[in-house]
């Protein structure tokens, strides 16, 4: 709802905020109510409790929903189908046992942690999610361990790259809301996204694992029984992970290329290979090409879309949910509690850096969204890190990793990705919050800390 000006001021809003998130949390914990139900509930009676008119409160409920549904349902939708097909052809099989062999079975979360690094560089968190999820499942069956060891350090690597890392949105954009050097933010940020990954998501999920021995969901993906006599060759696999990767990465060099006016982005060559890099174009094209090659000799036209029909259905709820907890962040953003969330701590005269760490944390937490928080909270410091003299060129690349991992912990209730990652492993919302709502605090914490140190060492 475009030109609302809250009713409110900050403390009754952070006060119908709390209220908010404790009354979803009792109708899904307590009262044992559907979370789609619940969040489209609260976010009703949120909207109308900050004073957005009666007649905004549907428009503001469909700006988060369809917003969040924009991003989200054509990645997951693609996403299953290749993972569907991969897994019935036995092809996760086949890269899952060549990842082990390179780094042998006792280090299986490792591998599936490393190679999420690895497609987490220009793939989106959701997409790489729904691509790696299959290959864990595979893994988890095959050595019989419980799910969240294998799963938490791959979703934790898409979510440590997502936050970090160049040509990811949040960090371009804190990047150039400060004036930081882009390179330089990609170099810092892959440097400390590694050794935060490893403490909060690999040694994480290797505990949480233990403690919490959940089984391999049965009915989002296949159960592991379906084997093939001809399964894909490994190169074959690669090939269809690494495709989107290579067009999304050639889309983002190109863009590069086009804004520092090396090459003409008028020239219809540039057009049509940015068209074909956009993330959804990259993922359809993938889909096809592994409808393609993973039938051929195998499954008829006919099975193939069976295959792929078949692996909607189960996300469907998932698809749902994730945009009713768009829908719920939506509400947040446009009631005003997030600006009056920033605002208020803005004016606590902390040093630059920390008070980029805490702005993001607050926006996070009050609307949910990782990309906004960071696209927010870099906007609100951006005059205050023009203010300060002093600030090196890795000064200002270490704000951006602040600000980063302040949008990256405390993920709950209103993020979409609490309601994607639980969904998908099956989990309810009190073992959500005690596993992906740790890890991800975790990773914003030891993040911050890291970067925190190092602008006091250099």
């Amino acid at each position: 709802m475009e030109n609302f000006e809250p009713v409110y001021g900050t403390g009754p809003l952070l006060g119908i905020a709390a209220g908010a998130i404790a009354l979803l949390l009792f109708l899904i914990i307590r009262l044992r109510l559907h979370a789609f139900v619940a969040l489209i509930l609260v976010s009703v009676l949120t909207a109308l409790a900050t004073g957005i008119p009666a007649s905004g409160v549907v428009p503001t409920l469909l700006y988060g929903f369809g917003d969040t549904l924009a991003s989200v349902a054509l990645l997951v939708g693609l996403g299953v189908m290749i993972g569907r097909l991969l897994e019935v052809t036995g092809g996760a099989a086949v890269l899952a046992g060549a990842l082990i062999r390179l780094f042998g079975e006792k280090r299986a979360p490792l591998a599936l942690g490393v190679a999420s690094l690895l497609f987490g560089f220009p793939i989106f968190f959701d997409v790489g999610l729904v691509v790696m999820l299959p290959i864990v499942f595979s893994v988890a069956r095959r050595l019989n361990g419980p799910v969240l060891m294998y799963a938490l350090p791959t979703a934790g690597a898409f979510a440590v790259m997502h936050a970090f890392v160049p040509p990811h949105p949040g960090p371009v954009t804190a990047a150039t809301e400060i004036g930081a050097d882009m390179g330089l933010v990609l170099l810092v940020g892959a440097v400390l996204a590694v050794p935060t990954w490893y403490l909060a998501s690999y040694l994480y999920g290797l505990w949480s694992g233990k403690r919490w021995a959940l089984p391999v969901p049965e009915d989002i993906m296949s159960d592991g029984t379906v084997r093939h006599d001809d399964p894909p060759k490994l190169g074959t696999v690669l090939s269809i992970l690494l495709l989107p990767m290579l067009l999304i990465f050639a889309n983002t060099g190109l863009s590069t290329l086009v804004a520092t006016g090396v090459v003409s982005g008028d020239a219809g060559w540039v057009q049509a290979a940015q068209l074909v890099g956009e993330t959804p174009i990259a993922l359809l094209i993938a889909t096809l090409y592994a409808m393609l090659v993973l039938s051929k000799g195998r499954f008829t036209r006919h099975r193939v879309e069976e295959l792929v029909g078949g692996a909607l259905g189960p996300v469907c709820a998932i698809i749902l949910i994730t945009g009713a907890g768009g829908m719920f962040g939506g509400v947040l953003e446009v009631s005003g509690i997030g600006g009056a969330l920033a605002e208020s701590l803005e004016s606590t005269g902390l040093p630059v850096i920390v008070a980029a760490f805490v702005i993001a944390l607050a926006l996070r937490v009050a609307q949910g969204s990782a990309t906004v928080a960071i696209t927010t909270a870099a906007s609100l410091v951006a005059p205050a890190v023009a203010a300060s003299s002093g600030l090196s060129s890795i000064d200002l690349a270490l704000i951006v990793i602040a600000i980063a991992s302040g949008a990256t912990a405390l993920s709950h209730v209103n993020d979409s990705g609490f309601w994607l990652v639980g969904s998908f492993l099956g989990m309810d919302v009190k073992t959500t919050l005690k596993t992906w709502t740790v890890m991800e605090t975790l990773i914003g914490f030891i993040g911050f800390g890291l970067a925190l140190l190092l602008s006091l060492v250099l």
